[in-house]
């Protein structure tokens, strides 16, 4: 029978030279690192309702959404300024009768030009908001209320502060656990990869303009997560080998080291892009933003840990007595 493993096209025994390409790899990161922080200056964020304000809307319109959403984001959007977002949102079995209900839809309608910076900006909202869903009773007759929610310019302020905050914090306790599970070395070089993966995550947001809100946050957060670990793999892998080989030279080492756990990178980075291409695809709108951050951050993370994790052990100028115990 055939054999349809991954495992077996894996590459068994390889040596190929990570650490000679590290000053390529350096120039390509600080060329990426500048470009974001450029792009971030000059064009910010495409920021979405939960750090700019606006109105959210919950309905139903009594049939399958999905053959209608193009339909309701084109008239949603006719009736603001910007583009409203829109996602389905599931809803729960009448609780009377037990028969399932259509699901639900979520409209986000963003903040108005005209309504900034005005006394009743509440007041201004809601009228913004009833504009809209004037327009759907109109549009459907099946149209039913769920709930609505504003969000002002001060809450979502506090957001941009505490999403800000969520990964500066992540960045800082890795750095402490690294410097505890290994040493200041290993911590610095971690958290280098980290903050290169984040920032690089920002600058593609900056470029390709799609929405950066709360999901997205959760995304950067996820791919700290999923960096590290592979960083961590990478690094204990390092500091057995140089525990075995004593008399090797450093880049040596680290060769040997990336090249014992680049199987089990490939899979898991393979394995992990699978899951995120079919959440892309078929995830909907409301997860399209969420799942492209993730892909990216797979990509750069796989990168970080081999080619920047490692080397900077390199430039810190690591000592054999500093990592044996």
């Amino acid at each position: 029978m055939f054999d349809f493993s991954l495992v077996r096209y894996l590459p068994k025994d390889a040596n190929i030279p990570f650490i000679s390409m590290r000053w390529v790899a350096m120039v390509l990161s600080i060329i990426g690192i500048i470009a974001s922080i450029f792009l971030f200056s000059t064009r910010n964020l495409n920021y979405g309702i939960d750090f700019k304000g606006g109105t959210v809307l919950e309905f139903s319109i009594g049939v399958d959404p999905q053959a209608e959403l193009e339909n309701i984001r084109i008239l949603g959007t006719s009736l603001v300024e910007g583009e409203v977002g829109l996602q389905t949102i599931a809803r729960l079995a009448d609780e009377e009768t037990g028969a399932e209900r259509p699901d639900g839809l979520r409209l986000s309608i963003p903040k108005q030009p005209a309504l900034e910076g005005a006394d009743n900006d509440d007041k201004a909202q809601t009228a913004a908001f009833k504009k809209v869903e004037a327009a759907m009773v109109a549009a459907y007759p099946n149209y039913e209320f769920l709930s609505e929610q504003i969000l002002g310019t001060k809450v979502s302020g506090e957001l941009k502060k505490k999403g800000a905050m969520a990964v500066i914090l992540a960045l800082l306790m890795v750095l402490i656990y690294i410097w505890f599970r290994f040493e200041w070395q290993f911590g610095a070089g971690a958290v280098a990869a980290l903050a290169h993966d984040v920032i690089l995550t920002i600058g593609v947001f900056s470029l390709t303009r799609l929405e950066f809100n709360l999901s997205i946050v959760a995304a950067i957060l996820t791919i700290v997560g999923y960096s590290l670990n592979d960083t961590v793999i990478v690094y204990d892998r390092i500091r057995e080998n140089t525990r075995k080989y004593k008399t090797k030279p450093l880049e040596e080492v680290l060769n040997l080291s990336i090249n014992d756990t680049l199987s089990r990178t490939i899979m898991t980075s393979v394995t992990t892009l699978l899951a995120l291409v079919a959440l892309y695809i078929w995830g909907g709108t409301g997860l399209n933003g969420f799942a492209f951050a993730m892909i990216w951050g797979v990509f750069v993370g796989t990168y970080s840990s081999i080619f920047v994790a490692a080397p900077i052990l390199m430039l810190l100028g690591v000592k054999r007595s500093g990592v044996q115990k």
